[in-house]
């Protein structure tokens, strides 16, 4: 295979879509010729990156991210914002596949030259997803995005993953709490940095308010007395705009707390270390499949476990031994 055409850095210096496109696509790439291509361009645009607010959304399937993100992009870019949206997917854990429909869904970012809009990529595990999710984020602040949006399009682990990806974090919720409050697991709500139930116009606006009062209640159960910042509940609609000026306040606000007790620059360090350790482990999961020994062994062992010939402790010796580590 030819080597792929050198991303010309300049380009994405001056915010080219394309070349931003192709970029992610180098970081996205297993090829070792294209990783050390990735992390050259890395290493040369990372004194541009780190100065977007990075805001992470998730929710549960139906409660309206899509239609919420293209809003509020349109939103920003009207008040002077360039957006980038990203999305974490787990499903790709599974089948390497990413969700393509997003393009489709918000229509007046996909349309508008001052958005860019990126499906996760393809990865073996969920930490791998979100590694390459945070170079992503670092070429788009490179190439002058200065709000991304990460959406999580799935459930289990990819709220901790995006949660640990952002400066702010979103938990977008349906009206009617009373089944959805039981429905959202307490570390989900742990983790916000604000609540927002969606669809709060029209018919459902009695039920939106109701569904508000019951997240108050349950995050003064949750949030500790003297905490420096307690998540706001805010009543917002993705398909007429209601509420996103004080959903965009309340991202601002956040920041501001955090930069005053020195928290903001001490999240992004803890998350730096996060990427290198999901890098390692990525590249330690790879080894298992790429170093021959490793490789031709591992079905055999896979089968004895399986059959309760040998026990998942030995199993994991034998490998550690054929991967040279001590054990």
């Amino acid at each position: 295979m030819a080597n792929r055409r050198p991303i010309d850095e300049g380009a994405l210096l001056t915010g080219d879509r394309a070349t931003l496109a192709r970029a992610i696509t180098l970081v996205e790439s297993r090829r070792p010729d294209d990783r050390a291509a990735a992390r050259l361009l890395l290493e040369a645009v990372m004194a541009r990156t780190g100065g977007a607010i990075r805001v992470g959304i998730t929710g549960v399937p139906g409660v309206g991210k899509s239609t919420l993100i293209d809003s509020l992009g349109a939103h920003l870019i009207a008040a002077g914002h360039r957006v980038a949206v990203l999305a974490v997917d787990p499903s790709s854990t599974r089948t390497g596949g990413a969700i393509l429909g997003d393009k489709t869904r918000m229509e007046r970012l996909a349309a508008d030259p001052r958005a860019f809009i990126r499906p996760s990529p393809s990865a073996g595990t969920l930490g791998g997803v979100a590694a390459k999710t945070r170079e992503a984020m670092l070429l788009c602040e490179a190439a002058g995005f200065d709000v991304i949006l990460v959406e999580t399009v799935g459930v289990g682990q990819s709220e901790t993953a995006v949660a640990d990806l952002t400066d702010f974090f979103l938990v977008l919720a349906l009206p009617g709490a009373g089944d959805e409050l039981q429905g959202i697991k307490k570390g989900v709500i742990e983790l916000a940095d604000a609540i927002a139930v969606n669809k709060a116009d029209g018919p459902g606006a009695e039920r939106a308010a109701a569904a508000a009062g019951d997240y108050r209640a349950a995050l003064h159960i949750l949030v500790p007395p003297g905490a420096p910042w307690t998540p706001p509940v805010l009543l917002v609609s993705g398909l007429t705009g209601l509420g996103l000026d004080a959903l965009w306040d309340a991202v601002l606000a956040h920041r501001r707390v955090m930069e005053r007790i020195g928290e903001f620059g001490g999240r992004r360090r803890r998350q730096d270390r996060g990427w290198m350790w999901a890098l390692v482990e990525e590249r330690m999961r790879e080894r298992l499949h790429t170093q021959p020994a490793v490789r031709d062994r591992l079905p055999a062992l896979e089968r004895a476990v399986a059959e309760a010939r040998t026990s998942p402790a030995a199993a994991a010796d034998e490998i550690a031994s054929l991967l040279g580590w001590d054990t």
